[in-house]
C-alpha cells in the first residue's frame, strides 16, 4: 500500500514537473486525425515514405507583430533525405546579399545589370545570352525569377559559381542552419573536384558589354566540407549509373543536404527578417527581401519575363502544397511563398501561406519519398500517384484548419 502511495506521489510530482509547452496537444497530429482522406496510405507508413512534416502557426498581436507556434510530425533534424531544389532559395538569397555587399565598392552594380559567366575548368559552361531576359543579357534579377518561377536548374548553377561553395557554405552556418552543406551544382552530374571550382563572372553596366562594373576570377575553395552528423546517407536497393544496374544503397554523403527545420528557418529569415537576432540574418535590403517575396509567390503563366508556357508550366507546377504540382489550383485569395524539390523519389515542399481576406497566415514544410522498386535513378519514382496527391492534401487539410480557427475567432466576443 505504502508503495501504491509512493508511486502515486512520485506521478503527481513528475507530472506536475512537465513544462506547459510539452503538455499542449499537438495542433498538427489533430489535424491529421481530423481528416486523414487522401493522407492515411503514407501516415500509416512514415518511416517507409520518410515523411516529416513541420507546421508553424503564425498569430499577430494588437500591433501586427507576428508570434509563431512550431508542431513537429516525425521531424528528425539529423536523418538525411535529398534535398533536390530546396537548396536553390540559400542559393538566391546568398547571391543577393553578394551582390549587395560588392555594390558598396562598385557603384551601379545591382541584380539587373548584366552578369556574363565564362569558363575556366574542365566541364565548366559559358553563359553571354538570355533570351528570357527583357535586356537578352543574363542578371542576377533574371536567374533569381527563374529559380523561384519553375526551379530552373542552369540558372541556380550561375548563382552558385557566383557566390561560391565556401561563402555559400560560412553563410549557412552564420544564419544558424546547422544541418545544412551546398556542395555541388544540379542537374550537371557536379562533383569533386569541379564542384569546388567556380567560374571567372563580369559584371557590365550596359547589355552591349561594353562598360565592366565588376569581374570576378575563376575559384577554387580548399576547404572542407561542413560536417554535420546525419544518418542514413546511404538510400535505396540500387540505383543506375550510366546504362547499367548497380547493386547497393546510393552514396549521397558527397550530395546536398538541407533539413527540415533549416529549411523553414530560412523561409522565416527571408519573410519575417524583424523575428530574427539581428547576427542571424540575411544583409539585404529592403527591396531585396520584396524581389524574394515576389518571385517566390507569382505564379508562373503571370510572368512577362521570363514567359512561361501555361501548357508546360501550370499556375500550381511548384505548389506542391495545395496544389499537387499542377494537379490543382490554388484556393481563391490564396497566396503560396515557397520553394520545391523532387528528386531520387523525394517531394518536399517548404511554404509560407496566406490568406489575407480570412486572416489565414502558416508555415508547412514537409518531405515524402515515394520509390516503391528502390532503385534509384530509374524515373520510376510514385510523384503522380502518392507524392503530390499527398502534399496536395496535407496543405489543403492545414489550410481548412487554419480556416476553421479563424472563422471561430471572429465569432467570439
Amino acid at each position: 500500500m505504502r508503495k501504491a502511495a509512493a508511486f502515486l506521489l512520485l506521478s503527481c510530482l513528475l507530472g506536475a514537473a512537465v513544462p506547459a509547452a510539452a503538455q499542449r496537444p499537438n495542433l498538427l497530429r489533430q489535424v491529421l486525425r481530423h481528416d486523414s482522406a487522401g493522407l492515411g496510405r503514407v501516415l500509416a507508413r512514415p518511416d517507409y515514405y520518410r515523411l516529416q512534416i513541420l507546421y508553424t502557426r503564425i498569430r499577430r498581436d494588437a500591433a501586427g507583430r507576428p508570434h509563431f507556434r512550431t508542431y513537429r510530425y516525425h521531424v528528425r533534424p539529423r536523418q538525411y533525405f535529398y534535398p533536390a531544389s530546396t537548396v536553390k532559395l540559400a542559393g538566391v538569397a546568398l547571391a543577393l546579399q553578394k551582390l549587395r555587399a560588392l555594390g558598396a565598392a562598385h557603384p551601379g552594380l545591382s541584380p539587373d545589370v548584366p552578369m556574363l559567366t565564362d569558363s575556366a575548368f574542365v566541364g565548366q559552361t559559358r553563359v553571354l545570352r538570355d533570351t528570357s531576359a527583357a535586356g537578352g543579357r543574363p542578371t542576377v534579377g533574371n536567374y533569381v525569377r527563374k529559380v523561384l518561377l519553375v526551379s530552373d536548374n542552369d540558372a541556380y548553377n550561375r548563382l552558385y559559381e557566383f557566390v561560391g561553395p565556401g561563402e555559400l557554405n560560412r553563410e549557412l552556418a552564420r544564419l544558424g542552419l546547422r544541418r545544412t552543406r551546398l556542395v555541388n551544382r544540379l542537374a550537371v552530374g557536379d562533383q569533386e573536384p569541379g564542384s569546388r571550382h567556380t567560374n571567372p563572372i563580369r559584371f557590365f553596366a550596359d547589355t552591349a558589354a561594353t562598360r565592366l562594373l565588376y569581374a570576378q576570377p575563376a575559384g577554387y575553395y580548399a576547404g572542407p566540407w561542413p560536417r554535420l552528423g546525419l544518418r542514413g546517407e546511404a538510400i535505396g536497393q540500387a540505383y543506375i549509373k550510366g546504362d547499367q544496374q548497380v547493386a547497393g544503397p546510393l552514396d549521397f554523403s558527397q550530395k546536398n543536404a538541407f533539413a527540415l527545420p533549416d529549411q523553414q528557418r530560412l523561409l522565416r529569415t527571408i519573410l519575417f527578417p524583424e523575428t530574427v537576432p539581428a547576427a542571424r540574418r540575411l544583409r539585404l535590403a529592403p527591396e531585396d527581401y520584396a524581389r524574394l517575396r515576389a518571385a517566390m509567390s507569382e505564379l508562373p503563366p503571370d510572368s512577362r519575363h521570363p514567359r512561361y508556357d501555361a501548357a508546360h508550366y501550370p499556375a500550381t507546377y511548384v505548389k506542391y502544397l495545395l496544389g499537387g504540382g499542377g494537379q490543382a489550383t490554388l484556393p481563391p485569395g490564396v497566396r503560396v511563398f515557397n520553394k520545391i524539390g523532387q528528386s531520387y523519389g523525394f517531394l518536399i515542399d517548404n511554404a509560407y501561406v496566406q490568406d489575407e481576406a480570412h486572416g489565414v497566415e502558416f508555415l508547412l514544410a514537409a518531405v515524402v519519398y515515394t520509390n516503391a522498386d528502390g532503385v534509384l535513378n530509374d524515373d520510376k519514382y510514385e510523384y503522380d500517384t502518392i507524392g503530390f496527391p499527398f502534399l496536395r492534401d496535407l496543405g489543403r487539410r492545414v489550410y481548412e484548419a487554419e480556416l476553421r480557427r479563424a472563422s471561430a475567432a471572429r465569432k467570439r466576443p
